[in-house]
């Protein structure tokens, strides 16, 4: 039987060295285009940003002939057929990627991050199915697998105490697209329906429900940091009780990773919550800090990915709880 495959498209991407490439997409992997050729162009119809995506890439750059190699091109670990690996030299070179949808422009595909290099051939693209029996239906342009790491980010900034009852907000951006904790969610035991989307350049809720009410902080935050991909807001009690305590958020610890961390942080004054001048105030605050506090409110960070966000928050409130045990 005579197989054939045929080129669907081509990687646009910075990448254009293969020694500097990327292994996995996790290690700076950066967004990409894919670019589907012309004829294959009524096969997106139905795709839209926020879809997970596996992407199959030809590896035009690998040698077809190596059948065993050294893990990750380290000599130090014993060798391993091909098979065993994922290496890109191998008999058939198909490159594997899951990457996130963040726009789409005729046959255009804008992703989060594939590590692929500029000018590679594309092969195929399948959605990660979100009708499989048993997988949740978190509402439209939200896909089971960002409804799932919200959970998980909720669960666990409630397991550490950042987030409790129906206080604090969390957010990613997609795109021209925010999906965002509704207000009243109960984010340690978040669900289906507890998310909506926003619209990233009017304000406006396109999803089921009410937004949180300080949708105007996460929406100026990201009109103001292009780097800012996810937003966790935060009622942290050891540093609200410093706060109160010593009337400041900037705490004098002699520790080396306090002095690290506390650099990323910034306040601003007090300002009623919900407003657009809480928005505003932080939205320029986050231009150069990472961390804003919001006096007699709480603490908003900003990261890559939701994992950054809740991890800058939980290394802020840990620095206050040791000042305050210190003392």
């Amino acid at each position: 039987m005579e197989a054939r495959l045929d080129i669907i498209g081509t990687v646009h991407s910075p990448l254009t060295d293969l020694a500097s490439c990327p292994k996995q997409y996790s290690e700076g992997a950066p967004e990409a285009v894919i670019e589907i050729h012309a004829d294959y162009a009524t096969a997106l119809s139905a795709l839209q940003p926020g879809n997970d995506l596996l992407v199959f890439t030809w590896l035009h750059k690998a040698d077809r002939d190596t059948l065993m190699v050294h893990p990750r091109g380290n000599p130090d670990v014993p060798m391993k057929g091909v098979f065993a690996t994922r290496s890109p030299d191998r008999p058939n070179p198909i490159g594997l990627h899951h990457v996130r949808i963040l726009a789409i422009d005729g046959t255009r595909i804008r992703v989060d991050r594939l590590e692929a290099l500029d000018q590679t051939p594309v092969v195929d693209l399948k959605p990660i199915a979100t009708e499989t029996p048993g997988r949740e239906n978190w509402g439209a342009g939200i896909s089971p697998a960002v409804g799932d790491e919200f959970r998980r980010i909720c669960r666990a900034g409630w397991e550490r105490g950042l987030l409790s009852g129906f206080n604090g907000n969390v957010s990613m951006r997609i795109g021209d697209t925010i999906i965002i904790t509704r207000s009243g969610a109960a984010k340690g035991f978040l669900q289906p329906g507890d998310l909506t989307t926003v619209d990233l350049a009017t304000g406006r809720t396109t999803g089921p429900g009410k937004a949180s009410t300080e949708t105007a902080v996460h929406l100026e935050i990201y009109r103001n940091q292009p780097e800012a991909h996810a937003i966790v807001h935060t009622h942290p009690a050891h540093l609200l009780a410093y706060a109160v305590r010593k009337g400041d958020s900037i705490i004098d610890l002699p520790l080396y990773e306090a002095a690290a961390y506390q650099k990323l942080l910034t306040r601003v004054p007090a300002i009623e919550p919900g407003t657009p001048a809480l928005g505003e105030a932080v939205g320029k605050a986050a231009q150069t800090h990472k961390a804003v506090f919001m006096k007699n409110h709480g603490l908003v960070c900003w990261g890559p990915t939701l994992v950054a966000a809740l991890a800058l928050n939980e290394e802020l409130d840990t620095i206050a709880k040791l000042k305050l045990l210190a003392e």
